[in-house]
């Protein structure tokens, strides 16, 4: 019986484009600054979260198409 190779870090895939990357270096400046928030259009409360700022900047690396795995369904 085959066994399944498990893929490795060496593989030479990218998981995550290099737009993606800028798009959350990008939110994290915006988060620092004091100028990152929450919720449609910026409506809602500032995020001091850095887990939060990684979370928005992938979501606005999606909207534009940038090389991101699609979201884990909960």
């Amino acid at each position: 019986m085959p066994t399944k190779k498990s893929r490795s870090k060496k593989s030479g895939t990218r998981r995550y484009g290099r737009a993606a990357g800028k798009t959350v270096a990008s939110a994290m400046r915006r988060r620092k600054k004091g100028t990152l928030r929450s919720g449609k259009a910026g409506k809602g409360g500032k995020v001091k979260s850095r887990k939060q700022a990684i979370a928005i900047g992938l979501s606005e690396a999606r909207k534009k198409g940038a090389k991101v795995p699609k979201k884990k369904a909960a």
